[in-house]
């Protein structure tokens, strides 16, 4: 009896992975090219981009974003100084305070005739389709959704009977304004990387960018825009009755309106902002590389040849002279790794590793992973920090908030090079995801970066 009742459920197993494995995406649903705007230097931020390059040798400007309010008022006020054009790649939005309040600002900036492209992985990103379809009905407004799953039967179904490619994801983190300032870093669109969230603190990194630089970042987001995995959100509207946009935008709650414009305003008010808004900043000029994995890596079997990004830092790496300083959530170094950073330390190169404790790290899983070389890295002559959960607490005893997670990946070498985006030193990002981030060429920026990681 025990033998039949398995074979019936194993032939029910086989039906349904069958069924999930014939519910496919529409890769092939009607789409436009389009790239970033080029005529954008007569807008506000090209005039103020302009001036600025031209008082410093035609270098692009950077500055470093530590705090999630500053983080996410700059965002905000981009997004208000907006003429022509707003592009956001992100892997993950969530429908909380920050992802209601984004979305708002994108609406206020399309309702002005600005053109919002905005580009979302699937996987993880909880909003419902239902809000996406909606907000893409403006006109001014498109989005797309990166190796989506099918929504044709069960969710989780469909991603392990096309395992093999919905695993692979697109990590990229970048925002344009006006094809003239970027920010990129590793921020998501969410409340716990904005410092929203009461419980726990994501201490994160981000960079503001702007000059030629942030032409460069709009070439790597219309890779990904126009590739074949990038699906227009009406190929997932199978003739929803869904409300309209200016109806749905009249029946949001109130207090979701008020709470909004409340954090609107406190993200305004940062220290950080009220200096840029009085020009007391002083941003970093200099020479950059943006560094970005092609989108076909996720469509292609795992090898060095689509390892674009960790190859490239490897390589600045092994040039050190004194001292690399890693900075990573998550580090799973494997013996690869392990060969890697003792060859860097068998040169007499000190390399410092910073990255997550058990308590603080908010995936337990890749805790266990890390752990078991933890002491093979300290072998290798690696020095290993890992992050205290109570960090934010204050030393009066007043405490601040529960918990503190590193979210930031960065890779400071012979404190002249820096190197800041959405790479985590573990296998997902080497092998599996696409990655992208900033090299940056500035000593005194990354001497203030380093004060911040070690402070």
């Amino acid at each position: 009896m025990t033998s039949r009742l398995f074979s019936r459920f194993f032939i029910l197993l086989v039906f349904v992975f069958f069924v999930a494995g014939c519910a496919t995406v529409p890769t092939d649903f009607p789409k436009q090219y389009s790239e970033a705007l080029s005529n954008t230097s007569d807008t506000r931020l090209g005039n103020s981009v302009a001036q600025w390059t031209e008082n410093h040798a035609g270098k692009s400007g950077f500055y470093p974003l530590i705090d999630g309010m500053d983080a996410l008022g700059v965002r905000l006020a981009l997004i208000d100084r907006a003429e022509k054009s707003i592009d956001a790649q992100y892997f993950m939005m969530k429908p909380d305070s920050t992802g209601y309040l984004f979305v708002m600002k994108l609406l206020e900036a399309a309702d002005r005739g600005v053109r919002v492209r905005f580009l979302l992985d699937d996987i993880f990103t909880t909003v419902k389709d239902d809000g996406l379809l909606v907000l893409n009905q403006h006109p001014n407004i498109e989005i797309r959704l990166f190796n989506p799953i099918s929504r044709s039967g069960s969710f989780y179904l469909n991603y392990l009977a096309d395992f093999k490619v919905a695993n692979r994801r697109m990590h990229n983190k970048t925002f344009t304004v006006d094809n003239q300032v970027s920010i990129v870093g590793g921020r998501n669109i969410a409340d716990e990387y904005f410092g929203l969230d009461k419980d726990t603190k994501f201490r994160d990194a981000d960079m503001i960018a702007f000059g030629s630089v942030a032409k460069d970042i709009s070439k790597t987001f219309d890779r990904f825009w126009n590739h074949k995995l990038a699906i227009p959100m009406e190929a997932f509207d199978n003739n929803k009755n869904l409300p309209a946009l200016a109806t749905a935008q009249a029946n949001l709650d109130k207090k979701i309106i008020e709470a909004n414009h409340s954090i609107y305003k406190q993200a305004l008010s940062s220290p950080l902002m009220q200096d840029l808004i009085d020009n007391r900043v002083e941003f970093f000029p200099s020479d950059s590389r943006v560094i970005t994995d092609d989108p076909e890596k996720l469509l292609n079997e795992i090898s060095s040849d689509h390892k674009i990004l960790v190859t490239a830092l490897a390589n600045s790496v092994n040039k050190a002279e004194s001292e690399v300083v890693v900075v990573t959530p998550y580090f799973i170094p494997r013996k690869t790794g392990i060969e890697f950073w003792k060859s860097i330390t068998d040169k007499g190169t000190r390399v410092v590793v910073v990255t997550n404790s058990l308590a603080s790290n908010n995936h337990v899983p890749v805790h266990t992973a890390y752990a078991r070389y933890r002491h093979d890295i300290i072998d290798a002559g690696v020095e290993l920090y890992e992050v205290r959960v109570d960090a934010s607490k204050k030393p009066t005893g007043e405490t601040g908030y529960d918990s503190v997670t590193l979210h930031t990946k960065a890779l400071l070498i012979d404190r002249q090079y820096l190197f800041i985006g959405s790479l985590n030193l573990d296998p997902r990002s080497i092998d599996i995801n696409t990655e992208m981030g900033l090299m940056i060429d500035n000593s005194l920026l990354a001497n203030e970066l380093a004060d911040q990681f070690f402070t």
